[in-house]
């Protein structure tokens, strides 16, 4: 069955024909002023993507305090280094055509970077402050009865206001909706499942209207869109609608069994249909308890999660849901079953998802109270729109069954002090005002001083960020009885890099400004994934972890923050381009429960190595495996507890490099043979090859394709080290969009369609267009044998 709410309102996505341009222009406000010459964009838009990376932008003379440094120190590529400061301006039209005064009209930002002023045919609507925020303002008023209305959009974004890369312009949607003057109020409808039996579930609905003579229908459709029931009520209580709707014999969602049940809100004015929404809802039960911890639909549970930060690799912060889809694919393979949007609130889009896709969602809000990280962060609006931003977040967010707690904060420094005590309560009380389902948490690293201030303790949810050598005397002074890893690992790794000899490291750094792949550096305040393996293990009072990152993103080169051309993170279990390291592979053999893995690494092209000590680290699900080189045994390695390392990891730390064939053979319980992998010593590149994840297109003019592209020898061995320089050509009924290798220090621009490989890998972006057919990609390189790849664009239903 298809929803529609087009038959009461009217919402016009306002996606192309904007017109842009960065600078000073307050007479952009005007119906007349001629843009003709400004450049025009389709909205999702970053303006500073397309960069060029430059050291001298935003160049942060700080001492990061949360990192444990006492002297401030030149940071060059903590923001991306990418042109994201300045004032621009986006201007668009459009037209209603259904509009009379017995309409109301909303205009929509779901997300607007940064400070956002709007004006409405030469007037100003209003303002907002928080560049991830969601927004409306009513602009009823500001229409004109002629058929033409000219918005423009100011948006200011400063220096030292962020610590990553925060994208620039309208990097979410824009929506005008058109309404009924009787309507559901704009995220008037909050669905809950207070009972959950086998046999029903109460679904509980209340919907915030305005009208006179009004009554409420609300219909229940299961995801195969047959009817489930219905309730109708004539007694709102003040504005609210307040309904109970049984549904028998429920389907519960679940990251394994991620099931959605549609609501339908009907809207009458006497006898007259007014007005119509339509909600996505699952039915599932959360509960946090002192004995058992967190438990989902009755059933305790750990967290295997992932924090994310919303730039795209290579598209920016623009939102793209062919980007979040392919990125929780990669995620959902390796296991990972939770997601924390950090350190701000997520894209609709990403909820969508993962409400479908199956995944637990930890929603944070600021990275900033009160008190600065960065001069012109979020401390300069707390006091007035701190209380504003949760109203929003949790109104336009809550109906996502994905969404299992709330953050209001990370590592903010009012950790320190009674007012940050204040602050928390303060904030956690909003959100239970709002929301009083779901728990709060705040990620904290100032540990000691908020087991001694009492702001650990007022948390539903103390969430520790690293600290594990914390972790008992915190469990054992906090009153919750459990405690979330709520950033966790840290480890950093560059895909397809290693260093000798290999050994642990904290913030070491290199000549070349990569991090090993042997996965055993980490920075000063963090650790190694093992160590939070063996608390989650162990500890039962652990109720999960939020892994520091799922991907790289643009900015924050921890250690390379004071190391140009560094640019982008090495934290990230997949690199920039989406590309799994090593470190996937670690996090898989825990987490899939499913599929085993088997993993060797590292790779064997080590021309000049010869007879050096070469160790070989296996990530497998198996408990023991044996390991040969060129036919001969190097003998069998089983886990064991001498070290969290020994516990996850097969280390054969004495092997001596000979060119040939490295193979692994994981045993089972009963040591026998159950899988095998094997890498071979490489030749000359010799041959591109390309490998898209998807095979067809949608022809909607933002669907992407991401097309792997490697190089091997001419026997068809991977070439782990090329860094041959490609040259992309699309053509057909698809563009260009991007290409990314990984490589956190390079300074190629995205948008061009060149770039060196990167490890022997780098992605394509390949994006549709509205016209259906056949795309051709073909990929060159000198001195390689071409590629080609052919897709299909259909139709978008």
């Amino acid at each position: 069955m298809f929803f529609t709410e087009a038959q009461t309102r009217e919402i016009i996505t306002l996606k192309k024909d904007w017109k842009f341009n960065k600078g000073h222009h307050p007479e952009a406000i005007n119906s007349k002023f001629d843009a003709s010459k400004w450049e025009t964009v389709t909205v999702p838009h970053d303006w500073a993507i397309k960069g060029p990376f430059n050291k001298e932008i935003d160049i942060q003379k700080v001492a990061i305090t949360q990192n444990g440094e006492n002297i401030a120190t030149e940071k060059t590529g903590r923001t991306g280094a990418l042109p994201y400061i300045g004032e621009a301006w986006y201007r668009n039209e459009f037209s209603l055509s259904h509009f009379n005064r017995n309409k109301k009209v909303l205009i929509l930002f779901e997300g607007a970077m940064s400070e956002p002023e709007v004006f409405l045919n030469g007037k100003k609507v209003g303002e907002w402050k928080y560049g991830y925020s969601y927004f409306y303002f009513d602009i009823t008023d500001y229409i004109n009865d002629t058929n033409k209305n000219t918005l423009a959009v100011k948006l200011t974004n400063v220096g030292l206001s962020s610590r990553w890369y925060p994208g620039a312009g309208l990097y979410r949607k824009v929506q005008v909706i058109v309404k009924d003057k009787n309507h559901i109020k704009q995220w008037g409808t909050f669905i809950t499942t207070p009972i959950i039996t086998k046999e029903l579930a109460k679904v509980n609905i209340k919907t915030k209207a305005s009208g006179e003579n009004l009554k409420l229908l609300t219909t229940i459709y299961n995801a195969d869109g047959k009817k489930v029931n219905s309730n109708e009520t004539t007694v709102p209580f003040d504005d609210e609608f307040d309904q109970n709707i049984t549904v028998e014999k429920p389907n519960l969602w679940s990251p394994e069994t991620p099931y959605l049940y549609t609501a339908v809100s009907q809207l009458y004015s006497g006898n007259e249909l007014k007005d119509e929404t339509t909600k996505r809802f699952g039915i599932r039960s959360i509960n946090y308890d002192q004995k058992t911890g967190f438990s989902l639909n009755g059933e305790v549970r750990k967290f295997k999660g992932v924090c994310l930060h919303h730039d795209l690799g290579p598209i920016g912060t623009a939102v793209n849901t062919a980007a979040l889809r392919r990125q929780l694919r990669i995620l959902k393979d390796m296991g990972c079953d939770a997601i924390r949007s950090s350190h701000n609130m997520p894209s609709i889009e990403q909820l969508e998802l993962c409400d479908e896709m199956g995944f637990m969602f930890l929603a944070e809000s600021f990275d900033e109270w009160a008190k600065p990280k960065v001069e012109n962060g979020y401390n300069r609006f707390f006091e007035d729109y701190a209380e504003k931003d949760v109203v929003n977040l949790v109104h336009a967010t809550r109906n996502h069954p994905s969404i299992v707690m709330w953050s209001s904060g990370n590592e903010v420094p009012d950790q320190w002090g009674t007012e940050g005590v204040k602050r928390a309560k303060w904030l956690q009380d909003i959100f239970h005002r709002e929301d009083p389902t779901r728990p709060v948490t705040v990620g904290m690293d100032q540990v000691e001083a908020t087991m001694e201030s009492g702001f650990g303790a007022l948390l539903d949810i103390p969430g520790l960020n690293y600290r594990v050598h914390l972790y008992e005397e915190a469990y054992e002074k906090f009153p919750q009885g459990f405690l979330l890893g709520s950033e966790t690992a840290s480890t950093v790794s560059s895909r397809g890099i290693y260093k000798f000899p290999v050994e642990k490291g904290i913030m070491k750094t290199y000549d070349d400004f990569q991090s090993s792949s042997y996965d055993l550096e980490y920075c000063s305040w963090s650790n190694l994934p093992d160590d939070d393996f063996v608390l989650q293990d162990d500890k039962p009072w652990v109720i999960g972890e939020f892994v520091w990152t799922g991907f790289d993103y643009l900015g924050e080169p921890t250690p390379y923050d004071e190391a140009w051309p560094s640019r982008s993170s090495y934290f990230g279990i997949n690199d920039l381009a989406g590309l799994p390291k090593d470190r996937y592979y670690l996090y898989r053999s825990r987490w899939n429960t499913n599929d085993e893995t088997l993993h060797i690494l590292p790779h064997w092209n080590w021309e000049g190595r010869e007879g050096e000590i070469t160790p070989v680290f296996v990530y497998t699900s198996y408990d023991s495996a044996e390991l040969f080189l060129n036919g001969k045994s190097l003998g069998i390695q089983k886990k064991n507890n001498e070290t969290p390392q020994n516990r996850y990891r097969l280390m054969w730390m004495d092997v001596k490099y000979k060119p040939g064939t490295l193979k692994v053979v994981a045993l089972d319980k009963n040591g026998n043979p159950a899988e095998e992998k094997e890498i071979k010593t490489a030749g000359k590149p010799h041959q591109i090859v390309l490998n898209s994840d998807v095979k067809t297109l949608k022809a909607n003019g933002e669907d992407l394709a991401f097309v792997t592209v490697s190089v091997v020898d001419k026997n068809g061995n991977p070439c782990p080290t090329a860094t041959n320089q490609l040259k992309f050509k699309v053509s057909g009924k698809g563009i260009f969009r991007a290409a990314c290798n990984g490589d956190a220090t390079s300074l190629e621009l995205f948008h061009l369609p060149t770039m060196k490989l990167f490890s022997g890998k780098l992605v394509v972006l390949i994006q549709s267009t509205e016209n259906v057919g056949e795309i051709n990609l073909i990929v060159t390189g000198k001195g390689l044998k071409n590629a080609k790849l052919k897709l299909k664009s259909i139709t978008d239903n």
